[in-house]
């Protein structure tokens, strides 16, 4: 019986994952004012769980994942303004309820979170270029500039 309501309060736990995992990142900074990473992946448990619920962090902070509707199918997706998403590989943890649970007592009690070993980590690439970047900080000013002027106006005439 208590095997049975560890399960049901925490999930599945998986064993020994293999995971597939593919990634997607803005690298148009000129269309958007944010960045915008999306992870998905295929994981399957030498268990055999397969209603694993699992939680990411990204330097710090931590998102649900989402379970698509095919069995092991799992998605996760952020955004961060383009100033603070700079070029380089962004480590996903992946974390199951256990573990999760561990890394939350952490930092609510100041300790080491670098000693909470995730399930698993997906590593992305994230790419803009300097000039995409330069370009798409110049129109968001002068967005900015128009909303001033558009302001102003207004209240003149009002």
């Amino acid at each position: 019986y208590l095997a049975n309501l560890h399960y049901l309060l925490l999930g599945e736990s998986c064993k020994d994952p293999v995971i597939t995992p593919s990634a997607y990142t803005t690298s148009d900074a000129v269309i958007s004012s944010e960045s915008v990473f999306i992870v998905e992946l295929s994981l399957t448990c030498a268990n055999g769980a397969q209603s694993v619920t699992l939680y990411a962090d990204v330097n710090g902070r931590q998102f649900p994942v989402t379970r698509g509707q095919d069995v092991g199918k799992y998605q996760v997706s952020w955004s961060l303004p383009h100033k603070q998403a700079s070029s380089g590989t962004y480590q996903v943890k992946f974390f199951d309820e256990e573990s999760y649970s561990a890394l939350r007592k952490a930092q609510r009690n100041n300790e080491d979170v670098n000693a909470i070993q995730p399930l698993f980590t997906v590593n992305i690439d994230h790419r803009v270029s300097r000039l995409q970047m330069t370009a798409a900080l110049f129109i968001l000013s002068q967005i900015a500039w128009i909303d001033k002027i558009a302001a102003r106006l207004t209240k003149s005439f009002i």
